[in-house]
């Protein structure tokens, strides 16, 4: 009898398009499922009777609870080398193996920049307008070349976000807890005295943080209070370092001049959420990692995990 794997949160539909399953697919039954499984409910009633999950990044959370829901699950795949919403002791004791794939860090970069350009340009504002026949030329665009762009943190992404700055001819200057001058003249940037002098100094803020304990709710109303009311905030990181709230007051108050963000406190974002409509505001459904090459190495990758896995030699284990 062939085994039954849950490809989840394929909300593209592309899944199992965009790379060759055939080397598994003797063995192994392939079920997509397009919709968000929201609730631990919806995970263990949507995924019983399966023996392998691919999981796509962190959506989908993996506590103890579900894991003994699903006795019939042996091996769970996530895409990325890091997960947050694993509990790896539970896998274990379930018997569980999890697995993970690389990931680029090219699609952020990119999406990074273009959520600044569209800010900076009103690219939005003025692409609806002309559309649908609103005026022509409202908004005034932000230049880039000799402003300073501030990054919270300088490791893989906030780098190479620096030299596309530089590029641009704009100051760089960035500031994390732990961040050495030796790092920042690596790269080619300034290092920031304090994160409030980065605020303080920055026109255009992005933020490249893993979170943890010393960053959830870095950015809150006192921080977003000293940036310039000319300023921009970008996070393409974790929606839990800025404080949600806090942002949105500043933008309803007019405090910075806009914010981009592509990632959310809740996800899928409700269909009520105040995100959605605050104004100035540039937000996109977390498409940082959502390019055609990531999903070919995600994807890819697990066909790879799950051929080994049924060899009885699991490539790039987790926890």
């Amino acid at each position: 009898m062939k085994l039954r794997c849950a490809v989840i949160e394929d909300f593209q539909s592309v899944a199992t398009s965009v790379v060759d399953w055939s080397p598994v697919t003797d063995d192994v039954d392939i079920v997509t499922f397009t919709e968000h499984l929201a609730t631990v409910d919806e995970a263990a009633t949507a995924l019983d009777g399966f023996d392998i999950v691919v999981t796509l990044r962190e959506r989908v959370p993996f506590p103890a609870e579900l894991f003994a829901r699903l006795p019939r699950l042996r091996l769970l795949v996530a895409s990325g080398m890091r997960n947050s919403v694993i509990d790896f002791d539970a896998a274990r004791r379930h018997g569980v193996e999890v697995c993970g794939t690389a990931s680029s860090s090219t699609p952020p970069v990119e999406l990074t920049w273009a959520l600044l350009l569209g800010l900076a340009r009103g690219i939005v504002p003025e692409a609806d307008a002309l559309r649908t026949g609103g005026p022509w030329q409202s908004t005034l665009g932000a230049d880039l070349h000799g402003r300073t762009l501030g990054l919270l943190g300088l490791g893989k992404i906030g780098a190479r976000v620096a030299q596309v700055g530089l590029a641009f001819g704009m100051d760089v200057v960035a500031w994390s807890q732990n961040l050495t001058k030796e790092r920042t003249d690596e790269v080619g940037v300034g290092l920031a005295a304090s994160k409030e002098d980065l605020l303080d100094s920055s026109d255009f803020v992005s933020v490249h943080l893993a979170l943890g304990e010393r960053t959830r709710g870095l950015i809150g109303a006192a921080e977003l209070a000293r940036m310039r009311p000319t300023a921009y905030l970008i996070n393409t990181s974790r929606a839990a370092i800025v404080d949600t709230d806090a942002l949105l007051a500043a933008l309803d108050a007019g405090t910075i001049a806009g914010a981009a963000t592509d990632v959310f406190d809740v996800e899928p974002l409700p269909a009520d959420d105040r995100v959605r409509t605050a104004p100035r505001l540039l937000a996109t459904p977390h498409l940082g990692y959502v390019s055609r090459a990531n999903y070919e190495t995600y994807y890819g990758q697990a066909v790879e995990n799950i051929r080994a896995f049924l060899d009885g030699q699991p490539l790039r284990r987790l926890g």
